[in-house]
């Protein structure tokens, strides 16, 4: 196929056929890039980008549809070398063009490319929206690399914890059943219902998925989510246990257990410390103390409205003994103060009550004897 291309831009310096020159070196860079001949292919694009552009430096717009496709292959070399600071900057300029009519295909690639560096990025809206329009150009063209697509979106959807299904949509909904990408959408329904058991189930049961380098990349992310969820709510109840009843339960091993817990508690997601002698966690505990202190002050606050009320107010003041004494002005039933009436209250008397003497003050309501 070189040696094709070869000979055929070799009869084109006869015919001075920009169009087909054009043409025939976009197929040779992509064959280029399919053997990862990364030197031939710099070469080669450098020369594909001088000749649609102007004197000036600046994007022919006439050759605008055939400047996409340069940066397509260009953007597909660097997403392949991680070479993520090229990758931007011609992934900014693609999609600055707008004197070109590509194929759908065309932004395809550049779409998914550029996901692909957002999700290195860790930017995992953008690279939910870039996956998104990338499986609808692709899907438009009739590309079979839609379907690898939607699992990029589908991941992505996972690293966002977002509820959302990704097959809701119009343009994805097709595809749910579709055998091809099964196995993605049970990872991501069991993802959503937090079932680690089903998840790790559905991971070793398609080894396959692993084949795609750039989920293999991913996904354990994905997992180390699941199992962060998973443990926090496996320990709510307890005080104290042992790393290996974790590992046990969730069925990792007790090393990765470790790095989990070790992770909330420096991220204050966990109050504790981890034994590592004895392999066990302790959680603090704060309840008593935050209801202990509720009480202590529920307490302050009785305390405070009683002195309000009896000590401060006006109203409740109680009158001086002498006081009630000496003011004749205070007329008393039964013989008013210090009347001599038999039976009464009030004045300085003495008495019985229930078979006690008593002296002093009366008070009322009591009789005597």
């Amino acid at each position: 196929m070189e040696e094709f291309y070869s000979q055929t831009l070799q009869s084109f310096q006869s015919t001075n056929n920009e169009r087909l020159w054009l043409k025939t070196n976009i197929k040779l860079a992509k064959l280029l890039l399919d053997r990862k001949d990364y030197g031939s292919i710099t070469k080669k694009l450098r020369e594909l980008h001088k000749a649609c552009e102007r004197d000036d430096g600046t994007d022919d717009p006439s050759k605008g549809t055939y400047s996409l496709e340069i940066y397509a292959l260009e953007i597909q070399m660097y997403a392949e070398t991680k070479n993520n600071k090229q990758l931007k900057r011609l992934y900014e300029r693609a999609l600055k063009v707008r004197s070109a009519v590509p194929h759908p295909k065309i932004m395809g690639i550049i779409r998914e490319c550029g996901g692909k560096m957002h999700m290195s990025e860790e930017n995992w809206k953008d690279a939910q929206s870039d996956f998104f329009e990338s499986f609808r150009n692709y899907d438009e063209a009739g590309s079979l690399q839609r379907i690898q697509v939607l699992k990029y979106l589908v991941l992505t959807t996972m690293l966002m914890k977002s509820d959302i299904n990704p097959f809701e949509s119009q343009e994805t909904k097709p595809y749910k059943n579709d055998p091809r990408i099964a196995a993605m959408t049970d990872l991501v329904d069991a993802y959503q219902r937090d079932d680690i058991h089903q998840y790790e189930s559905v991971l070793n049961n398609n080894k396959d998925l692993m084949s795609d380098p750039f989920i293999a990349e991913n996904i354990d992310e994905v997992t180390r989510n699941m199992r962060t969820k998973a443990v926090l709510k496996l320990i709510a109840p307890y005080t104290r246990f042992n790393l290996a009843f974790i590992g046990k339960a969730l069925k990792i091993p007790v090393s990765e257990v470790q790095d989990i817990l070790g992770f909330l508690i420096v991220d204050k997601k966990v109050k504790g410390k981890i034994n590592q002698q004895d392999g066990t966690v302790e959680i603090e505990d704060n309840s008593d103390a935050e209801r202990l202190r509720a009480m202590q002050e529920w307490t302050s606050a009785i305390g405070s409205l009683y002195r309000t009320v009896f000590s401060d107010g006006e109203g409740f003041k109680m009158p001086d003994v002498q006081q009630i004494n000496d003011d004749n002005s205070i007329a008393m039933p039964f013989g008013g103060v210090g009347g001599p009436a038999k039976g009464g209250w009030g004045g300085n008397q003495k008495g019985k009550i229930k078979g006690k003497k008593t002296s002093g003050m009366i008070l009322p309501g009591l009789l005597f004897n």
